[in-house]
């Protein structure tokens, strides 16, 4: 993901569905849910059947340290491999 869209979601308000987070991780909307289902992804159910993520929090969450707005550095890390295979142990 280009530098201007990792900023314009970190400015963005609203949350995203697991369609646009997906493609802001690059990974399937498969493993966002698997990955919200292991408890390694916070969500907001907004009912039964729609789950939004804060983009923010997801990448606190995976990166295990504040969102780069928060610390002034960008974090270009990616997913690691336990995080989307997490029968890999």
């Amino acid at each position: 993901m280009k530098a201007a869209a990792k900023k314009e979601l970190e400015k963005r308000p609203g949350l995203l569905t697991a369609k646009q987070l997906a493609e802001a991780l690059q990974v399937s909307e498969t493993t966002i849910h698997r990955l919200r289902r292991a408890g390694r992804i916070p969500a907001v159910l907004v009912t039964d059947r729609i789950i939004r993520f804060s983009w923010r929090d997801v990448r606190a969450a995976l990166g295990g340290h504040p969102p780069p707005s928060e610390t002034g550095a960008e974090d270009d890390r990616q997913l690691a491999f336990q995080d989307i295979y997490t029968d890999f142990h």
